[in-house]
């Protein structure tokens, strides 16, 4: 677990109180080049940081994924083919300003009379399928194991232990973020009643003169917070913001007791299905990560409005199976199928987890997309650790041998081009992860018609997937296995060093943090298909 060191900042010393087509060239800069590319030494503008994953490294030196120069200089106005995307995930608001005119449609289903037209064995499914039905918040995998009580498993007493120590480790920092609470909400009544109103100003808190211990450190912690650009107001939201989420963890995902599952199936029986329904939107506003997912993708470019995805010609096949907690095996590898069977041809998977009861179930369902000219692309996971040796799922291999020739599992990228160029969140493996694409601070939908940036390797991976869709569009007779080869060879190797997990003293070639050493790069994908 990480904390919000922004939460510390804004308390300063306080804070220790409770805390210790086209003829081209492959390569946009020539590979002796790349390493050398100049830094950007400036902070992004507000149009820079809403969009960087689509700028490029030469021009912009900021390392993006060329996406506005192929647009610029090779797609133009091409008509390409239209492409359906698949991204399993939580809900999505299918009802959004900058998605709604993107959103796949089943034209053999009649809407809402109980009835399947297409007999494809989903009732309703109009827009895609809800594996999870009424259901949202819901345990880890490793919990429901120690739930289980299987002491059979040969991972029992590591779940066991790992639920403990996650457990303890929530506890503590909810109780001392409610004390860093307190001090705040304290420090702000302490100030407005020396000042007799609400509504003072930083700069009457200031002017303060006092020998008073107590007001002297509520003015010190006012202006720790204003200098991080917050006030009290929002420096209280963002910490009940994250008590809420400590409690979610406590309450829902690291709970042994509680059960969130609502569809009344065998998670263990893959024959068992039906289950779910048609409603593939978010249950509540915070179900938000299908939709920031489906933005990436997909939000409808240059409309005026807050977002441009990758992709200009596609449409999103929406399948809710990702819940506020680990998702299911049965349900994921029934999601894929149903997205192959459904006319997908590429797939997004922002989702994994460590352990998985029956990863045999996904494995075989990623060969299944593979088998059918699907590109299935996958998020490599946010903890920072080496997946060659740690293990994640969903995978496409047992012991390194694949069963698949269209999985791409995706690492993530910041937007400084150097040393910290890799997110320190970002999981790696030069055997199981593929490559890397922008996946910090990236600027897309959120439920209701609003707009946030969020990070994760859930980021970097719909990235490559509207790349994926970009080359399936204009270049449609490529099969899924050449489009893979064609994200993986046209990419921009990097052969510098770079700190590994955010820990400086972690410092790792490039090279050895995916099977590649690249970085993902529209424009070069483009022109390398275009040869194909």
């Amino acid at each position: 677990m990480k904390f919000n060191y922004r939460v510390i900042a804004y308390l300063g010393f306080a804070g220790t109180l409770f805390l210790g087509c086209s003829t081209g060239k492959i390569l946009s800069t020539p590979i002796e080049n790349i390493d050398s590319a100049p830094l950007k030494v400036t902070e992004l503008t507000e149009a820079e940081a809403k969009h960087w994953g689509h700028l490029d490294l030469v021009k912009d030196t900021i390392p993006g994924m060329s996406v506005d120069k192929a647009y610029d200089e090779i797609i133009k106005n091409k008509k390409g083919k239209k492409v359906i995307v698949a991204v399993i995930d939580s809900g999505i608001d299918i009802d959004h300003e900058d998605l709604r005119n993107v959103i796949w449609t089943n034209e053999d289903e009649i809407p809402n009379n109980g009835i399947d037209d297409d007999k494809n064995g989903y009732i309703d499914d109009v827009h895609g399928w809800n594996f999870l039905g009424d259901g949202y918040d819901e345990q880890l995998e490793y919990v429901r194991l120690v739930a289980s009580g299987d002491t059979s498993n040969p991972r029992y007493d590591e779940a066991i232990a790992l639920q403990k120590e996650e457990y303890d480790t929530y506890m503590g920092a909810k109780t001392r973020y409610e004390q860093i609470l307190n001090v705040i909400k304290n420090a702000d009544e302490l100030l407005a009643a020396h000042l007799g109103k609400k509504d003072y100003s930083i700069e009457e808190v200031k002017a303060i003169k006092t020998e008073d211990e107590s007001l002297n450190q509520a003015i010190q912690i006012a202006q720790n917070i204003n200098a991080n650009g917050g006030t009290f107001e929002e420096a209280s939201a963002e910490i009940s913001g994250q008590l809420e989420s400590f409690n979610e963890r406590l309450n829902y995902n690291l709970n042994p007791d509680f059960s969130g599952r609502t569809t009344n199936d065998d998670i263990n029986d893959l024959s068992d299905i039906g289950y779910g329904n048609g409603n593939v939107k978010p249950v509540k506003k915070s179900e938000s990560h299908g939709t920031h997912v489906a933005g990436i993708i997909a939000a409808e470019r240059n409309n005026g409005l807050g977002a441009n995805g990758v992709a200009n010609n596609v449409e999103i096949m929406s399948i809710r199976a990702v819940p506020n907690g680990d998702e299911y095996d049965k349900d994921v590898a029934l999601a894929i199928r149903y997205a192959v069977d459904n006319g997908a041809k590429v797939i997004n998977g922002s989702f994994g987890k460590s352990f998985s009861p029956h990863a045999d179930w996904v494995r075989d369902a990623i060969k299944y997309a593979s088998d059918n000219d699907v590109v299935f692309v996958h998020a490599a996971g946010n903890s920072s650790e080496n997946i060659d040796v740690e293990p994640n799922f969903p995978d496409d291999n047992v012991d390194f041998v694949e069963v698949s020739n269209s999985y791409i599992r995706v690492g993530s990228l910041t937007s400084k081009y150097g040393s910290k160029i890799v997110s320190g969140f970002s999981n790696y493996g030069k055997q199981n992860v593929d490559v890397f694409a922008p996946g910090s601070a990236i600027y897309s939908t959120f439920p209701e018609n609003d707009y946030k940036s969020i990070s994760g390797t859930s980021m970097a991976s719909p990235a490559v997937a509207g790349v994926v869709a970009l080359v399936r569009s204009y270049y449609p007779k490529l099969t899924a296995a050449q489009v893979k080869q064609v994200i993986l060879e046209s990419g921009l190797p990097l052969t510098t060093k770079v700190v590994v997990g955010g820990d400086a003293s972690n410092v790792k070639p490039f090279l050895d943090l995916s099977k590649t050493g690249k970085i993902v790069n529209a424009y070069n994908a483009l022109i390398m298909a275009s040869k194909l």
